[in-house]
């Protein structure tokens, strides 16, 4: 859904974290330009409240680059769009790249780990996203398996179990998925065979 019709009512409105999609055409030959400016807007979003981590993508051959960048909620992630500093370091990027318009789309769930919604990337195949999702799970549940399972092996059930959630969800979401989408970038998403 397009930030637009985020909903305004913050009686209604959602508190979960939401990422959104954001695609960008650069002119050709202007990708390095395009690279630096990413990492300066990437340093002032960070500092924005509510901002939860930016990742960019850039499919082999192509001109297009993907934002994926998550908010705490969808409110603060409105109030992001329509800053002024946002608008400030846009002005910058004019004549090197351009926001495609209607390529905006804003999620809330795991999906983001792997899809680009609204855009011409498509999901991986189940079996990809399995695997990936294993190589990055497996290792944190060995890891608190064996630093905290010993630890509270007299506590209730109930509180025992909330171990794993608590720390394996934000750790995928935030840390894990978005180094392994980039680390295997070009086996989640080969380019189109000619």
């Amino acid at each position: 859904m397009n930030h637009s019709a985020l909903p305004s009512d913050h009686s209604t409105q959602c508190t979960e974290p939401v990422t959104a999609v954001f695609t960008w055409k650069v002119r050709p030959g202007r990708e390095a330009e395009f690279e630096q400016w990413t990492r300066g807007i990437t340093r002032i979003a960070s500092r924005f409240p509510g901002n939860q981590g930016v990742a960019w993508l850039r499919p082999e051959g192509g001109h297009r680059f993907h934002a994926v960048v998550h908010f705490a909620d969808p409110e603060r992630l409105s109030q992001w769009l329509t800053s002024r500093e946002r608008a400030q370091w846009h002005a910058r990027i004019e004549g090197i790249a351009t926001e495609i318009s209607g390529e905006r789309q804003s999620t809330t769930g795991m999906e983001s780990w792997f899809s680009l919604p609204g855009t011409t990337v498509h999901s991986p195949p189940r079996w990809k996203m399995v695997l990936t999702t294993f190589l990055a799970a497996y290792p944190l549940v060995l890891l608190v398996q064996w630093l905290l399972v010993p630890h509270t092996t007299g506590w209730p059930l109930p509180l025992r179990a909330v171990i794993f959630p608590a720390a394996l969800l934000p750790t995928l979401t935030y840390v894990l998925m978005p180094c392994l989408s980039r680390l295997l970038r070009l086996w989640l998403y080969p380019p189109p065979s000619p």
